[in-house]
């Protein structure tokens, strides 16, 4: 029983194999034509797509007012405008050029519902359907250089070329978009702050301009002064001088104390609304005035030949995939009924 069964079992090796081909060969070239067949009137039914690639670097992120404006800031950083970017901008400029902010631009600007043939009222996921066919498209990624690739593929050779120039340009609006808002906001808190110490220099200037009505001008040099006199009224038994420079030493008495420490204040208050006023201007900078945020190496182009499909290759691999599909469905055809 056991020697039985070993014969009726089939071992296949590679000539086996070749002979079960032979055997089919007849099945097999059919198979094989209709596929090639197919695949040829399939290939040729795909619409050609070129391709465009622009190439950028990311700018270190520096700023603007640090390194053009302000002249003593102090900066463990050795990097400065013309400084291009690490690793970790590239993956943050990666970031950003995902972001629905840069595909809603060039939606909306090149209609590409309309291009590519999108439906809103017929397809029942048209937004779905425009977000794949904008990922399809549009590829983003960073090289081993650190650089960051924008390849745009599409039908029309002017699209692919502009897109992929007009998603590099816009790079820096959605940058600056975004650091606009905090700047503003540190510029409105500089701003305040700013007019906060200039009123209160202002009352310190009208408290200090009154104490001075009353004769107080410099406490220490006034109070030596109106001593000596004093000293040299009693000597001369000149009563009344002397009761008239007690009269103003009271006054400096009970002022000059305040006089002195409104003072000390105001050189303060000065002091601090300079630096308020350099870092005001800053903030302003800050605000109003934008570095680019990339170095392009190569803007995009019209490609002249087609990238997409590879006719050739596709009628190749798919010819070769349907052999070897049949013939693995016959082998698996005819071990099944061998075991019947």
């Amino acid at each position: 029983m056991g020697k039985s069964s070993k014969k009726n079992q089939k071992v296949f090796n590679a000539f086996d194999l070749l002979a079960f081909a032979w055997e089919k060969k007849l099945l097999l070239i059919g198979l094989t034509t209709v596929a090639a067949i197919m695949s040829i009137i399939i290939s040729l039914s795909m619409p050609d797509r070129f391709k465009s690639t622009v190439v950028l670097f990311p700018a270190a992120p520096v700023s603007v007012s640090k390194n053009l404006v302000e002249t003593s800031s102090i900066s463990m950083d050795s990097r400065d405008i013309l400084s291009f970017g690490r690793e970790e901008d590239a993956e943050r400029m990666l970031q950003i050029l995902h972001s629905n902010q840069i595909k809603d631009y060039i939606v909306n600007k090149y209609g590409l519902m309309k291009h590519y043939e999108i439906d809103e009222a017929k397809d029942k996921f048209p937004y779905t359907k425009l977000d794949n066919k904008y990922k399809g498209n549009i590829k983003f990624r960073r090289t081993q250089f650190q650089s960051i690739e924008i390849t745009v593929f599409d039908e029309d050779k002017a699209y692919a070329a502009n897109i992929a120039n007009d998603i590099a340009a816009y790079i820096d609006s959605a940058i600056h978009n975004m650091q606009k808002e905090r700047a503003i906001e540190a510029m409105k808190i500089v701003e305040k702050e700013y007019n906060s110490c200039q009123s209160g220099i202002e009352i310190l200037n009208d408290s200090i301009q009154k104490i001075r009505q009353l004769g107080i001008i410099d406490y220490q040099s006034q109070a030596v002064a109106l001593n000596q006199s004093y000293a040299d009224a009693l000597a001369r038994g000149n009563s009344s001088a002397a009761s008239a420079i007690q009269n103003k030493m009271n006054v400096l008495a009970r002022y000059g104390g305040i006089y002195v420490e409104l003072s000390k204040k105001l050189e303060s208050e000065i002091e601090r609304l300079g630096l308020l006023n350099t870092k005001y201007a800053a903030a302003k900078v800050n605000v109003e005035q934008t570095l680019p945020q990339i170095f392009i190496v190569d803007k995009a182009n019209e490609s002249e030949r087609k990238a997409e499909p590879k006719r050739s290759i596709i009628v190749i691999i798919s010819t070769m995939s349907a052999f070897f599909l049949s013939l693995l469905i016959l082998l698996i055809i005819d071990n099944v009924k061998a075991r019947l």
